[in-house]
């Protein structure tokens, strides 16, 4: 049967143009402000800048040392991403393979933690990592990471395992693989599309993760991006013009991680439906 373009089609595209700008909104508040002088933003902001300034980026890149606080976001995240899949995709393949009770229990604990709100634990979280002397430290967040991240990735890959054949492991059990083998070299190539969506949606929480580094990092010099956009707030002045542009810069490496991904999405996306 021909597809017709309909009226009730046409409805449906603009509806979504008109959403789809809606969204768009708020970037052009960013990038637009962020070009123009403070005065001229607080005289009005939703107009074009008169003059582009793009000093405001380079002041905004040396005053918050942009290449230091980079490199410490992008090990934090890099760091973490890489132990909540190692260890959340073994967790995950023990639960769904051995058939016992406190597999289940494990499992639903997990997913119980999910809803605990971050700011009900922040505290007594704080003691017991001074208590363990991980505040300062960058692996002592990362560690922290692993477990916030635990669940929700525990979570996503249980339901993905579920749908691999358990055929596949004894054929390659019978073949002589040992257990460890047959995770790494059988089942976690399968999974690659729930890993990377486990992997963007960490990338995004941690990246631009602010409350936690700020409780646990106080030393200048192991700031993330988030917390050295924040410090061109102070208490009696408010830097827009130089905030805004450290925030177009520190949103444009996860907008190229993003759409070098999108292709992975996709088959993620993709994959999950035929599942």
């Amino acid at each position: 049967m021909e597809n017709k373009y309909t009226g009730k089609l046409f409805i449906l595209e603009i509806a979504a143009i008109l959403i789809g700008l809606v969204f768009l909104v708020p970037f052009y508040y960013v990038v637009s402000n962020s070009l123009k002088s403070f005065s001229e933003i607080l005289m009005n902001t939703s107009a074009l800048p008169s003059v582009l300034q793009f000093k405001n980026y380079v002041n905004a890149f040396q005053q918050m040392d942009y290449l230091k606080v980079f490199m410490n976001s992008l090990l934090i995240t890099v760091a973490s991403n890489i132990l909540i899949v190692v260890f959340c995709s073994m967790a995950a393949y023990m639960l769904v393979r051995t058939k016992k009770k406190i597999s289940n229990i494990i499992f639903m604990t997990f997913v119980a933690a999910m809803v605990i709100p971050f700011q009900s634990i922040m505290i007594p979280l704080v003691k017991v990592a001074g208590s363990f002397g991980l505040l300062n430290s960058l692996w002592g967040l990362i560690f922290m990471y692993l477990g916030f991240g635990s669940g929700m990735a525990i979570f996503l890959y249980h339901g993905f395992m579920k749908g691999i054949p358990v055929e596949l492991e004894e054929a390659a059990i019978i073949d002589g693989c040992s257990p460890f083998g047959v995770f790494w070299r059988i089942v976690f190539p399968l999974l690659k599309p729930i890993t990377v969506t486990i992997i963007i949606l960490n990338s995004l929480w941690i990246w631009n993760d602010f409350l936690l580094p700020m409780l646990v990092l106080q030393d200048p010099a192991l700031r993330t991006i988030p917390l050295a956009t924040f410090f061109f707030f102070g208490q009696y002045t408010k830097q827009w013009d130089l905030a805004l542009a450290a925030l177009v810069i520190s949103i444009i490496p996860l907008l190229i991680f993003f759409f070098s991904m999108q292709k992975h999405i996709i088959k993620g996306i993709t994959s999950g439906s035929i599942k």
